[in-house]
């Protein structure tokens, strides 16, 4: 699979001497894009080696996870059922363009309250789902598990050996272990989360061997799916710019860091950074949905 590398051309980066690339993963599928498609790719041949058909899996009302895991259950043959975040959204799911979405690619929905989404990792909680819905292939959520992270290996090839960083945005941290253990000795992994906190750091250890990486954590715009006008404005700018459209819960933040860092003269001239575009570019249209109620200014489509 010959994913492009796209060259970023601006003042900022001419003016300090940094060369920018970013790994088109977003053009992949139109519905499985980026990292969410290299996180299904081992999960689906494990379900159907197990001969299970059927795949359940968690997330929230904007999850490109649960909009991917949908569209590839119904490409593979396979049931999909998604356990939902906010059992509020069981009476107003026809307004929130990723449910729709995946519900039109064939998606059962099961909605919980948000205390006892928090159970999702629990054996109690598991049972009673295997009680509720059988004998299903469990997918973590946002896919992250020893096999999604195997998929994002195959991120990095040959032609990446030229750059020192390799940039990635960070949900549950799956996409950056992988691409930590694909990197090289001369090369250091950034992640970027996009939720508050330090947590992920536990989580990226249990995958990885390696200790060139680190998480940078000034970047989240107050947590998952926060977005002020100032990452509104930076993504729209970047569009218009490069043509390349970024997603504002995570890509949207990631380069808006990388720009940030730059600017503030982080990266010495000469550097050479890949980031890579994670996809979920199914999100704008539910981040316009908000922003439009809160009467803020909206991304460009």
């Amino acid at each position: 699979m010959n994913i492009p590398n796209e060259h970023i051309d601006m003042p900022l980066l001419t003016e300090k001497g940094i060369q920018l690339y970013i790994k088109r993963e977003d053009t992949i599928h139109p519905f499985i894009s980026g990292n969410k498609y290299r996180k299904l790719k081992y999960n689906l041949l494990e379900a159907k080696k197990q001969g299970k058909n059927t795949l359940l899996t968690f997330g929230g009302a904007f999850s490109n996870h649960i909009a991917a895991t949908a569209y590839a259950g119904k490409e593979q043959g396979l049931k999909t059922i998604g356990v939902i975040r906010g059992e509020e959204l069981a009476f107003k799911w026809q307004d929130n363009p990723t449910l729709q979405l995946a519900h039109r690619h064939g998606m059962e929905f099961y909605f919980v309250s948000r205390s006892d989404y928090r159970l999702k990792s629990e054996p109690a909680f598991l049972q009673q789902i295997r009680e509720r819905f059988g004998d299903v292939y469990l997918l973590p959520e946002g896919g992250t598990n020893a096999l999604a992270v195997k998929g994002c290996t195959e991120i990095l090839t040959d032609a990446d050996a030229k750059f020192d960083y390799i940039c990635s945005a960070a949900g549950t941290g799956g996409t950056v272990a992988g691409l930590i253990n694909a990197s090289l000795p001369h090369q250091t992994v950034l992640g970027f989360p996009a939720l508050k906190g330090d947590f992920l750091i536990e989580e990226i250890r249990t995958f990885v061997q390696n200790k060139r990486w680190q998480l940078v954590t000034d970047y989240h715009f107050g947590g998952y799916a926060k977005v002020d006008q100032q990452l509104v404005a930076f993504i729209n700018l970047f569009k218009s710019k490069t043509g390349i459209p970024l997603d504002p819960i995570y890509t949207g933040k990631m380069l808006f860091g990388i720009f940030d860092l730059i600017k503030r003269d982080v990266f010495q001239p000469g550097t050479q950074i890949l980031a890579i575009h994670t996809g979920g570019l199914q999100g704008i249209e539910g981040m316009n949905h908000i922003l439009k109620k809160k009467n803020l200014p909206l991304l460009d489509v």
